[in-house]
């Protein structure tokens, strides 16, 4: 992550004043790219990603998904159990969970679609519309409010030219309120996509945005 400043923002929580990439603190030139079939069995049900592009068309449970799905099916004494990392997957390849999906995955789980809702309304982790590519989540919660979070939110809002809950113009961004990321002691918290950026101050949105954007330049 050579465009951002060498003070770390903390990743991971992670900070001080050293040169290291995002991807050496996260260990992901160790780990690789994750497979889209899940890998192992033993990991298919915890490999739930928020991948930058993203398809509200794509079928649904094929291919090498439909690989990770029967290995999912496998680690749960019942189908009812698989239900989240079910939703995720959905979440994944489509970016939000409509009603059709959660039809689908009832079909798919022998539940009823009523109960796939109820599950899928009550976590906030599952959008039930489209986003950006980018789904910003800015921590409001006691910690990071107290140090300056309505002050994040409000910048990210007006460096991607949003409303709250509105996706930009050019489809790279969608910024919420998050009620709290479990980051009380790296505040003011944001995640974005699947990653968190911690000690966020409003100096630093301009160079976050700006990495993100690159990002979806070069397709990663």
């Amino acid at each position: 992550m050579s465009d951002v400043p060498l003070k770390n923002p903390g990743w991971a929580g992670n900070t001080g004043e050293f040169d290291l990439t995002e991807e050496e603190i996260r260990g992901e030139d160790f780990i690789g790219e994750r497979p889209l079939h899940g890998g192992h069995s033993s990991v298919s049900a915890t490999m739930p990603y928020m991948l930058i592009e993203k398809n509200p068309e794509a079928e649904l449970f094929e291919g090498e998904y439909q690989e990770r799905l029967k290995k999912i099916l496998t680690r749960y004494p019942k189908k009812r159990a698989a239900l989240l990392p079910v939703l995720s997957m959905v979440q994944e390849l489509r970016g939000h969970v409509s009603p059709e999906s959660m039809d689908r995955v009832a079909e798919l789980l022998d539940l009823s679609p009523a109960y796939v809702r109820g599950v899928a309304t009550f976590y906030t982790m599952y959008n039930k519309r489209p986003v950006g590519r980018y789904l910003v989540q800015v921590c409001t919660n006691i910690s990071c409010n107290l140090c300056g979070a309505d002050e994040v939110l409000a910048a990210f809002l007006e460096c991607t030219g949003t409303e709250l809950g509105e996706t930009s113009k050019d489809g790279d961004f969608t910024v919420i309120e998050a009620e709290c990321l479990a980051a009380c002691g790296f505040p003011t918290c944001v995640q974005i996509n699947s990653r968190y950026f911690e000690n966020v101050t409003p100096p630093d949105i301009p160079k976050i945005a700006e990495h993100l954007r690159a990002q979806v330049k070069k397709g990663d």
